[in-house]
């Protein structure tokens, strides 16, 4: 009976030890843990980190081992917050605690703040706060505290982790500027989370954030250990300002707008080796505006939708794929200044020099790794636009493609697949383009076929400036045809075949209203290019109705030779450039199959002359053939034309090889060409305008590298002159005297004019001398009438000298021995060119004349002949002067002579009176060595 009391008293000292153990743990629970926490949570974050933390309210449960923490503040020391919240709650798993499992039913965090700042170090401000704290402790703890249980994970088990309405504000002092994101509201949710190995059991979570209106989901599957994870990830609505921000260092361009989204599933597993797949990713840009630079105003490229979708990648396997590539109504403005910079190019360059870091070289094992595969299905382009603004040119260019699409097939990492691509595209000034076919980047191979219409060349005109002074008032091109190269082995080869036309095209000098040069049409079919060796062969060359309008302005400059612009000389490159010639050894090749010429116009205005020259050589067709720059390669040239609305032209020969020293025989027939329309050109060297007449040319000329050696055969039929023309050039001489010794008794002159001279010397010009030629014959003709006769006809082996002459027997009318067939030849002449006037001075000598007359009077007068000394008194006092002739005696026979001359031409010869004229007889005439008197003729003209 004494052992129940004891037993009862066990029990019941066991019921109130448990009572007070309980008491004690629920005071402890209750009371002490949450006022302990209370007060050492704040020390603990001034201690580490040297924060300043205020807590409101810490809350525990023993008995379902939970903690509620709320409205925790923690302030650094520059007085900012840093971390807060509202709510923590913690609920451990008691079972699993007994299992040696720290375990967490749940763990709630509400309304959780956190402060992350990015410093200009590129630390962070947490480390930076626990990095000053650990500063201030000593040394033998700051030993202690570094070290630490490398073990491995422990047994942590998270049933249910959420965190609801988070807020992270990150700050960025990395950039000048310092830059703030705010990321609320953040929640997530993971469920079933240990550290250990489970079979077949993963965790679930469940990740959202939002950056305004920018927002991140991510979710899927977790395991601790082994590391393994698959899940998607979902970035929607990236704006320009975050992606600028952080993609700073890395972009050399401005971004101005665009939203990203990103999304893919993916699988990481961690072992041996890091597994990394991804799988069904997409990225979309939507409203994207990029400019070169921040000092652009407006932004130079703009897409309404970038969308690439079907992206994979496989870490394991080291290669990605990449489903097409779409950019809808991409614009894209591209400039380049004066000094040849690319604005997009010198924004790379400039953002690329900058840069300080240096990419490690590759190692050996890096060198030895598999390279990695990529692959794309495509890009596809729709709408889109690209403008071309060059400040380089004198004259600013601006070129622009609209209505831009492009197709391309897949595009491999290997590079020595084709890739097939399909580009057409409208452009702005006029004219469309399209190119098809299929590129190998490596080796290089391209095949396309290349189609262009009624692409307008005006637009190129600022090109066209840089070689020519041309402005292009119209004309359009076409072109058809397939270009292939390949450059598997070097040099670059290639060929292009095909067709082009060249339509209304309108020349003009700029600043110049004047047609210069146009054509209907100039169609080349076919063409064949070839790249290496280089050579062209044109099959046909149609030009229709060609006109060229040639104009000689004051200063003897010719339009045609403005054409050509000034190149700036380098004396550097001119002195190599005789040594580059010399070192290129591959000649261009060209061949032109034939030249046809349709209704072609050639207009010529010389504005030195007073009136202006103008003429027109129209109607032009023919047809050039066989031309080629190698020998032996012998071209024709066969072209008709009408000349001054009357005259008739025909041009023919053959061309030698272009280029090269061969010969080539050209010859040129004009026929019925009226010469009053080149009264302002013929004027200028005559002196006188020109009435009347045709004008016949029939020109031969050789040509042999730069040396010409040409008959011109001229020919002028009833050529009358004017009135008379003022003109510092015209010759001083009796223009109408030369013309009428010129022409034959048809009215016609005829004269030949052989020229040679250096094509290469700018001081020769072809007309110029045939001119220069025929106005010193023609002066020659006036000067010396007499040496032209006896040149133009047979006059029995007579001169020029003698036929301006007869001589007399002296004291008489009679003439002397052989005379007469003087003036036979001279009345041929005369007859043969009725506008010829002969004019005849008699004439005596008082001594030779005299002294006969005065044998005679002295014989007359004594009724016979004197005696000898008589003779010689009479003779010695008349030479004196002592003794005079009658006063009639030497002016009658002097004027009997002229009468003798002029009644043997008129009488004998039948030369028309109206052509020959008396003048007062001379009383000094010359006398010959033979002791004949000289009777002299002068010619004039009517």
């Amino acid at each position: 009976m004494a052992q129940a009391p004891q037993r009862s008293h066990l029990f019941r000292n066991l019921f109130i030890g448990a009572l007070i153990l309980l008491l004690l743990y629920s005071l402890a629970g209750f009371l002490l843990l949450p006022w302990w926490l209370k007060r050492t949570l704040p020390d603990q974050l001034e201690q580490r980190m040297g924060w300043q933390t205020e807590i409101s309210d810490v809350r525990s449960n023993p008995f379902t081992l939970s903690l509620e923490a709320r409205n925790l503040s923690a302030q650094d020391s520059d007085n900012e917050k840093v971390v807060a919240f509202d709510r923590l709650y913690i609920n451990l798993n008691f079972f699993e605690l007994v299992r040696g499992i720290v375990g967490f039913e749940a763990i709630e965090l509400d309304e959780p703040f956190i402060r992350l700042d990015l410093l200009e170090d590129y630390s962070v401000n947490f480390a930076r706060d626990f990095q000053a704290a650990r500063a201030e402790q000593d040394d033998g703890e700051a030993e202690q505290s570094g070290t630490e249980d490398e073990g491995g994970l422990p047994s942590l088990y998270f049933q249910q982790l959420a965190i609801n309405g988070g807020e992270v504000l990150f700050r960025d002092f990395t950039q000048e500027e310092m830059a703030e994101f705010r990321i609320t509201p953040l929640d997530l949710t993971l469920n079933d989370l240990a550290t250990w190995q489970r079979e077949d059991r993963r965790s679930g979570y469940h990740l959202q954030a939002s950056l305004g209106t920018q927002s991140l989901e991510w979710q899927g599957k977790l395991s601790v250990t082994p590391l393994y994870s698959n899940g998607s990830l979902a970035i929607t609505g990236v704006d320009h300002n975050t992606l600028g921000h952080f993609l700073a260092p890395y972009l050399p361009y401005d971004l101005r707008s665009g939203k990203v989204t990103v999304r893919s599933d993916y699988e990481l597993q961690a072992g041996d080796v890091l597994h990394l797949l991804t799988r069904n990713g997409s990225v979309s840009v939507e409203d994207l505006a990029v400019a070169p630079g921040t000092q652009s105003a407006e932004p130079r490229l703009t897409t309404a939708a970038i969308a690439v979708n079907n992206i994979g990648f496989d870490l394991n396997a080291r290669k990605a794929s990449v489903g097409e590539i779409s950019l809808e109504q991409p614009d894209i403005a591209l400039a380049r200044n004066q000094e040849g910079e690319i604005d997009w190019l010198a924004a790379l360059d400039t953002f690329s020099g900058d840069s300080d870091a240096q990419e490690p070289a590759p190692d050996a094992a890096a060198k030895a790794e598999r390279p990695f595969r990529w692959s794309l299905a495509g890009i596809r382009v729709s709408e889109g636009r690209v403008l071309w603004q060059d400040q380089q040119p004198d004259s600013p260019a601006e070129v622009t493609l609209e209505q831009l699409s492009l197709v391309t097939g897949d595009i491999r990492s290997a590079m020595e697949d084709p890739t097939s691509y399909r580009l057409q595209s409208v452009l702005g000034s006029g004219g469309t383009l399209s190119l098809n076919g299929q590129i190998t980047p490596q080796p290089f191979t391209l095949e396309a076929a290349i189609s262009g219409s009624g692409v307008v060349l005006s637009a190129f005109e600022p090109y066209l400036q840089e070689s020519a002074n041309l402005a292009i008032a119209g004309g359009t091109l076409g072109l058809d045809g397939n270009l292939d190269l390949d450059n598997q082995e070097a040099p670059l080869t290639g060929t292009f075949s095909g067709t082009a036309e060249v339509s209304g095209l309108d020349l003009k000098l700029p600043e110049s209203n004047e047609q210069l040069v146009s054509w209907q049409t100039l169609r080349l079919a076919p063409i064949e290019y070839n790249v290496h060796p280089a050579r062209l062969e044109i099959g046909t060359v149609n030009l229709v109705r060609p006109a060229i309008n040639l104009v000689r302005h004051t200063g003897n400059v010719h339009n045609i030779e403005q054409i050509m612009a000034s190149p700036a000389t380098d004396p550097e490159a001119t002195a190599t450039a005789p040594e580059a010639e010399a070192g290129e050894q591959t000649q261009f090749i060209v061949r032109v199959g034939q030249l046809m010429l349709e209704n072609g116009v050639l207009d010529y205005t010389d504005r030195t002359l007073d009136p202006v020259f103008t003429t027109t050589l129209d109607q032009l067709n023919g047809t050039v053939t066989g031309l080629s720059n190698v020998s032996p390669q012998q071209g024709k040239v066969a072209i008709t034309g009408r000349v001054g609305g009357s005259g008739r032209v025909e041009l023919e020969g053959t061309v030698g090889p272009l280029g090269t020293e061969e010969t080539s025989h050209l010859t040129l027939a004009m026929q019925d060409l009226s010469l009053p329309a080149l009264s302002p050109y013929i004027g200028r060297y005559l002196g006188y305008g020109v009435e009347s007449g045709k004008l016949a040319l029939d020109l031969d000329y050789e040509i042999t590298g730069s040396q010409i050696e040409a008959s011109n055969l001229i020919v002028a039929d009833r050529l009358g002159l004017g009135a008379s023309i003022a003109s510092e050039q015209a010759v001083d001489v009796p223009v109408k005297l030369g013309l009428a010794l010129l022409r034959n008794n048809d009215g016609v002159i005829e004269i030949n004019l052989p020229i040679s001279g250096d094509l290469d010397n700018p001081e020769f010009s072809v007309g110029q001398v045939v001119m220069n030629t025929f106005v010193n014959l023609l002066a020659k003709a006036a000067t010396s009438p007499f040496s032209i006769l006896g040149s133009l006809a047979d006059f029995a082996g007579l001169s020029g000298e003698e036929l301006g002459q007869v001589y007399f027997e002296p004291g008489n009318a009679r003439l002397a021995p052989g005379e007469a067939e003087k003036l036979a030849a001279l009345a041929e002449a005369l007859r043969n060119r009725p506008d010829l006037l002969l004019n005849i001075r008699g004439g005596v000598s008082r001594v030779t004349d005299g002294v006969v007359l005065l044998r005679e009077e002295l014989a007359a007068s004594g009724n016979g002949a004197p005696t000898e000394q008589a003779w010689e008194e009479a003779r010695e006092a008349y030479l004196a002067g002592e003794r005079t002739l009658a006063a009639e005696a030497l002016g009658k026979l002097a004027s009997a002579r002229a009468v003798a001359v002029q009644d043997i031409l008129r009488n004998t010869h039948d030369v028309p009176a109206a052509q020959l004229f008396l003048l007062d007889p001379s009383r000094d005439a010359r006398v010959s060595d033979n002791g004949k008197v000289v009777v002299e003729f002068t010619l004039d003209a009517r």
